[in-house]
């Protein structure tokens, strides 16, 4: 992909612009290929959190806005290449590249196939860059290019999660292409599938659609849930409830990891109450997101507040538990006298609501409390129906 070099030396001069700011004065720049510019400015400003590592590197292209806010972001993409090792490689939906560059560290070889010729001049452009030689790049569409293809050790597919109108799909069906009606082809190509799904898509749904799911990943990113895989393999053909499900939370200091099935979380003991202990835990978003609340409380010994509360207690602090724990200070109805005597000293707090019928916004109105500082407050409810605020800090439990 060729860029001028007066448009390179711009690029570089205007680094950490304000591209809108920009925009606006292209005709001071005639030299300039503004439009590339301003793709290639905020593509490298976008990099710097998601893509640390091809920020750092040299030369890299980047590809208009959307196909930058859709790829994987670094963290997940190495995530991915942790699942999966062998001689050969397909990735079905190349887009920018980034979990085709991580995945394919694992491989000997690897095949990229985007049906996007720009996005495959750019990958071809960027692999060479960041020492990938072992990567081909195919312009082809992805069920095309899979009917043809030879045997590989895993494929790697994203299909598209957007339906015709536009809006945010929650079944594999609704997928461009559709994987379930694929999977016994995918499984005619490779031992391997790894399919990548939005975390919108209803879990339980996905897991009907699909026979052969062997694995699934619930991977969130700083506790923001950020996509769904499923690993289907030809030798498996692991139906629910039997099927692991692995939720784990990225963050760049460690990784939370909670793994159960179905069946566990079906058959699991699990404590109710309406009484809030000394601690207050809450789960990370993976784990509400896989439906994993009566396991939690079972495995970590903690009493769950109400049934859809999805916050815990106890009296004892438990290190290691998959989310954040607080140290609870007070615990408060929402009226006039208490809250004047549980929030006497705050002014500013971090709201959360469980289970309660005040959103967040008309909760921080009647507080009259700012956003942010050290103090938490949870609006919930607990197990006998009463609505209640918990306020609290975060537990440090090596030094409690």
């Amino acid at each position: 992909m060729q860029i001028s070099q007066e448009t390179l030396q711009f690029i570089s001069e205007h680094a950490q612009d304000d591209v809108r700011r920009l925009a606006l004065q292209a005709k001071k720049f005639p030299g300039v290929d503004m439009n590339t510019a301003i793709v290639q400015i905020a593509g490298r400003q976008a990099a710097a959190d998601k893509i640390p590592s091809w920020y750092a590197t040299e030369g890299i292209v980047y590809p208009r806005h959307l196909s930058l806010e859709q790829c994987s972001s670094e963290l997940t993409a190495r995530y991915k290449a942790s699942l999966a090792k062998g001689g050969t490689l397909t990735d079905l939906t190349g887009g920018f590249g980034i979990d085709c560059a991580f995945l394919s560290s694992g491989f000997r070889q690897a095949t990229y196939v985007e049906r996007q010729e720009e996005l495959c001049e750019i990958a071809s452009h960027n692999f060479p860059l960041l020492g990938l030689n072992h990567i081909v790049v195919c312009h082809e569409n992805a069920v095309e290019h899979l009917r043809s293809m030879p045997p590989v050790d895993c494929i790697f597919i994203d299909p598209a999660r957007r339906n015709e109108h536009g809006g945010k799909t929650v079944a594999i069906a609704d997928c461009e292409p559709d994987v379930a009606a694929l999977e016994e082809k995918l499984l005619s190509k490779a031992t391997r599938v790894m399919i990548k799904l939005s975390p919108m898509l209803d879990l339980t749904l996905a897991l009907k659609d699909m026979k052969h799911v062997a694995e699934a990943h619930v991977v969130s990113v700083n506790n923001e849930c950020k996509e769904l895989l499923l690993i289907v393999n030809k030798t498996e053909n692991g139906r629910q409830p039997s099927v692991p499900i692995i939720c784990v939370n990225l963050t760049t200091k460690e990784t939370q990891r909670f793994a159960f099935t179905r069946e566990e979380e079906q058959t699991a003991a699990c404590v109710y109450t309406d009484r809030i202990g000394k601690y207050l835990y809450e789960p990370n978003s993976s784990l509400l997101k896989a439906g994993a609340f009566r396991c939690l409380a079972s495995r970590y010994a903690l009493q769950k507040l109400h049934p859809n509360s999805h916050l815990y207690t106890s009296d004892l602090p438990v290190e290691g538990f998959p989310g954040r724990s607080f140290k609870v200070e007070s615990t408060f109805a929402l009226n006039k006298k208490e809250i004047k005597e549980a929030l006497a000293d705050v002014r500013k707090a971090n709201l959360t609501v469980r289970n309660f019928p005040t959103s967040v916004a008309e909760l921080r109105k009647r507080l009259k409390l700012a956003e942010g500082g050290d103090e938490y407050l949870f609006a919930t409810t607990l197990n006998d129906g009463k609505k209640v605020v918990i306020r609290g800090r975060k537990a440090n439990f090596t030094t409690e």
